[in-house]
């Protein structure tokens, strides 16, 4: 920070002065509907989304920001090069030579939301206005202190993204080694049918919701969101014993392994470690452990999960328990499961500290570069003459 600070010393003791956003730069929308996107496009094309889409032709072929209009709404992204953009997405170029665009990009990254905020009397700003957008103020100090202090700030942004990078890659190759290991596709002397290697499938229920004593009680109660590829040790909402008896839940016992049937989770697994209910959503296996580990099924409906959510139907991939019944298992020998299960926890034992550490870090950084971020884009304003 010394060196912004003799930076500012030297160059603005006085402070600096703070133009509207209209005024360092041009700014108009893209033209083209979100339908527009192509994945195996050329060029980079903005819609209001978080992920940049692909599409065949572009517009434009310059340095810019985009900043999305609506959806995820002040969401803002810097591009050099060719790309297009939605009608909904603002495209900022033409930068006046007081500005760096990365410059501005961490000033409207910084700001703009809040600036939204104060605009509007909702809860939400749900799109932007172009006069709004053109009045954001901007502090313009010279343009040597703008470059050392994106320089600062995209060291933090660089940093952040190599944690990022790797834990993306421990990821993968767990899931890489899952997946080699538990395919039998050259196999057809151990398949049974999933039903065979089960001794109880069932589905749950769900207590009426307008009877408010029912979720008052301490039974847990899992749905379908919680069935994310996770071991349930405690779920979000409980139920009574009243709810429990006028209902089709039913107790589970620890060590079920549970299959989503429908919903934003359809085909996701996960295995409890305590005794819960569900609710209808969740299609519960209650393992034959004579025949195999819950574990080894476990991990083995999450390396085909793309599979088995394949043989759903309607637009969020629904299943039924009769689907999951006929699901050909590979009934290996109990020591052969053993074994993988072992590799697999070796394997996942030596990433953990990754899996939880890197997360970790990753937001302890996000909050460092948050924190100098703040205060490098702090300026004392300008008095005027």
């Amino acid at each position: 920070m010394s060196r912004i600070d003799d930076l500012i010393q030297e160059l603005c003791p006085d402070g600096v002065g703070v133009l509207a956003l209209g005024e360092v730069c041009s700014i108009e929308t893209g033209k083209l509907d979100a339908n527009a996107a192509v994945p195996t496009g050329d060029y980079s094309f903005f819609t209001t989304a978080k992920i940049v889409s692909r599409i065949e032709n572009y517009r434009w072929n310059t340095e810019a920001l985009l900043i999305a209009g609506n959806a995820n709404v002040g969401d803002v992204k810097h591009f050099v090069g060719k790309f297009d953009a939605y009608q909904r997405t603002y495209v900022l170029t033409e930068f006046t030579t007081a500005v760096i665009p990365r410059f501005l990009y961490y000033v409207v990254k910084s700001r703009f939301k809040d600036y939204l905020s104060d605009k509007t009397n909702t809860a939400a700003m749900t799109y932007i206005v172009l006069g709004t957008l053109k009045n954001f103020q901007i502090p313009l100090p010279p343009l040597e202190v703008q470059r050392e202090i994106v320089s600062i700030l995209d060291k933090f942004t660089e940093l952040e993204a190599e944690l990022e990078a790797e834990l993306e890659a421990r990821t993968q190759q767990y899931i890489y080694l899952r997946e080699k290991l538990l395919n039998f596709s050259d196999r057809t002397d151990v398949n049974l049918k999933l039903s065979q290697a089960c001794l109880r499938i069932s589905s749950g229920g769900t207590p009426s919701r307008s009877i408010e004593s029912y979720f008052q009680g301490d039974i847990p109660w899992v749905r379908t969101q919680e069935v994310d590829f996770g071991e349930i040790w405690e779920t979000d909402l409980k139920i009574s014993e009243e709810a429990l008896k006028n209902s089709s839940a039913n107790w589970i016992p620890a060590n079920t392994v549970i299959l989503a049937l429908y919903g934003a989770t359809a085909a996701k697994s996960a295995i409890t470690r305590i005794p819960v209910t569900t609710n209808q959503a969740c299609c519960n296996l209650v393992v034959d452990e004579s025949i195999a580990y819950p574990e080894f099924v476990f991990h083995w409906l999450m390396a085909n999960y793309e599979e088995i959510k394949s043989l759903g139907q309607g637009t969020q991939s629904n299943l039924n328990a009769q689907m999951v019944k006929n699901l050909d298992f590979p009934a290996i020998p109990l020591s052969d499961q053993k074994s993988i299960l072992d590799v697999l926890e070796a394997f996942d034992s030596i990433t953990k500290s990754l899996k939880t550490g890197l997360p970790a870090e990753i937001v302890a950084r996000r909050k460092q570069y948050e924190y100098y971020r703040d205060q490098l884009l702090t300026f004392k304003e300008l008095k005027p003459a």
